[in-house]
């Protein structure tokens, strides 16, 4: 699998995650569902696009080491 496409599937993931996560505030709508949302999804959107950014740069320099490799 190419970078492009492990990038295009987190991201793809990610909106899958969000659109069940709405779904499930629908029957769990207690503190303790908001501690979990402020504790983990809130922050998940940027860590994702910081990986996202990260596979990139995986992609580009794997392409420079097989460019130099032939």
């Amino acid at each position: 699998m190419s970078t492009q496409g492990s990038s295009g599937n987190l991201s793809g993931a990610l909106k899958e995650f969000s659109m069940r996560w709405h779904e499930t505030q629908g029957h769990w709508h207690d503190v303790k569902s908001q501690e979990f949302e402020r504790t983990y999804l809130e922050k998940l959107p940027n860590d994702v696009g910081r990986a996202m950014n990260v596979i990139e740069e995986i992609g580009a320099l794997l392409q420079k080491v097989r460019r130099d490799c032939e």
